[in-house]
């Protein structure tokens, strides 16, 4: 059955329309997409979204921090509202009910403003107390300390806002780069994406586990981190436990490697755009990569010694991990379903075959990020760098960049809201060797790549 497609209570059909308004996948185009939208035709008519799209400024002492939120308080009561209304809408949509998710997320918006604000202080990459590591940190802490109360839970969209900050994405990262940049993205994450899946999958079937959790898990670690081993599961029957596992496992080394990524790239100096590929190549889940590769990013022209731009690193980390590994989601899905349901014993799952199976499984989202690039680059058409520089990027880019960081924020400290330490303990010790040693392989494959094999091409990327 299409997504677009599902049933009512009755048995009777959902027009495919309604299907548009049921996934957040489909949510986050229509928002992000939207928003560039409006911030276009106000552009267009000399006017901008500056004003509502309000972002911290950088401060040296605490009360310039106060007198900038005071100066700008009634701006980002309206931001409030804006997200407020639009994720809103979505939840509503999804079936979350209103008087849950609006409190939650105003506790959402509300920490994510000071966390916003910690990362504009002048010695906040001094400390490493850059926006992702700090929100991550206090989610985690908050939520294996705190009992929070259930409903509290409605507002931690963690899928919903960073697919949304990934469609605003699009509108800085113009199609030409894409184009340039894919096929170099494509086959480097190909390469560590096989290996990586062929040593889980050995490693895993040799400890004797199960090929479908073998499957799972290696996907997992290869492809999409959770959305990659859910896809998966489903296609090849596993057992009910088998994606669980994988989720937990992509869950701790993503966690993991949130803090690791951007700290041993800083000792080793690696300029952003290749800090920024590494971590697309070597981290398992989109949520944790955008935080390490904007940690790095925030490194730029604050750390001696680190070259490249800010958005070369979440660019380049972009390329590699929603262009080069997130879109063959459904293609790994169709492929194992055949393998499982004509090598393997019988589960009782027909193999769907052929361009629908791939559309079902494919991320939607990725097709909005594609629509706002275009979008974007039509409209500098024309432009000079120099002009571009001059009046687009100030009245029509760097506001749309800021509601993306937005988004990314309330994606970070909802990473840690939603982990929970104790569940990595029921893991067992034979996936979590087998999973572990594709991690190593993942990470070491992935530097090498990187650093050598296209690391001038990615040392330049964005210049």
């Amino acid at each position: 059955m299409s997504e677009l497609q599902t049933a009512q209570a009755d048995g009777a059909p959902v027009p495919a329309w309604k299907g548009l308004f049921a996934k957040e996948d489909w949510w986050a185009i229509w928002i992000g997409v939207g928003l560039v939208l409006v911030a276009v035709a106000l552009f267009a008519s000399g006017s901008s979204i500056k004003w509502l799209a309000v972002s911290p400024q950088k401060w040296s002492h605490l009360p310039e921090a106060f007198a900038q939120y005071g100066q700008h308080a009634g701006q980002y009561f309206a931001l409030f509202i804006l997200w407020a209304v639009l994720f809103g809408l979505g939840a509503v949509s999804l079936g979350i009910r209103l008087t849950e998710f609006l409190p939650s997320f105003a506790f959402v918006f509300v920490v994510s403003v000071i966390l916003y604000f910690i990362g504009q202080w002048d010695q906040a990459s001094k400390y490493s107390l850059e926006p992702p590591l700090v929100g991550l940190g206090l989610g985690l802490l908050i939520s294996n300390t705190i009992p929070l109360p259930k409903w509290l839970e409605a507002g931690f969209r963690v899928e919903f806002y960073i697919k949304t900050g990934i469609v605003l994405l699009g509108a800085g990262l113009p199609f030409t780069l894409i184009i340039w940049a894919g096929p170099v993205a494509i086959v480097q994450a190909a390469i560590v994406s096989l290996a990586t899946f062929g040593v889980i999958y050995f490693v895993a079937t040799k400890l004797g586990l199960d090929r479908r959790l073998a499957a799972t898990l290696g996907t997992g670690g290869a492809v999409c981190g959770v959305s990659g081993a859910i896809a998966v599961a489903g296609a090849i029957g596993a057992k009910k436990e088998h994606a669980p596992i994988a989720i937990t496992l992509v869950v701790f080394w993503a966690v993991v490697m949130i803090f690791l990524l951007p700290i041993v790239s800083r000792a080793l100096q690696l300029p952003t755009g290749v800090a920024g590929a590494w971590i697309g190549t070597s981290e398992f889940a989109d949520a944790a990569g955008f935080a390490a590769a904007q940690t790095y990013g925030g490194y730029a022209g604050n750390v001696p010694g680190i070259s490249g731009t800010a958005d070369a690193a979440v660019n380049a980390f972009t390329l590699m991990k929603v262009i080069g590994r997130d879109i063959w989601i459904g293609i790994w899905a169709l492929v194992l379903s055949i393998i499982a349901t004509t090598r393997w014993e019988s589960t009782g799952i027909q193999s769907r075959t052929g361009a629908g199976e791939i559309w079902r499984r494919f991320p939607k989202f990725v097709i909005g990020f594609l629509i706002a690039s275009a979008i974007i680059t039509i409209v500098s058409r024309g432009y000079s760098y120099a002009d571009y520089r001059k009046s687009l990027t100030p009245a029509l880019i760097a506001p749309i960049q800021a509601l993306r960081v937005w988004a990314f924020t309330f994606t970070f400290f909802s990473i840690g809201l939603t982990t929970r330490i104790r569940d990595f303990a029921g893991v067992g010790p034979k996936p979590f060797y087998a999973f572990t040693i594709g991690v190593v392989v993942n990470v070491v494959l992935g530097y090498l790549l990187s650093t050598q094999v296209f690391g001038s091409f990615w040392s330049t990327f964005g210049q």
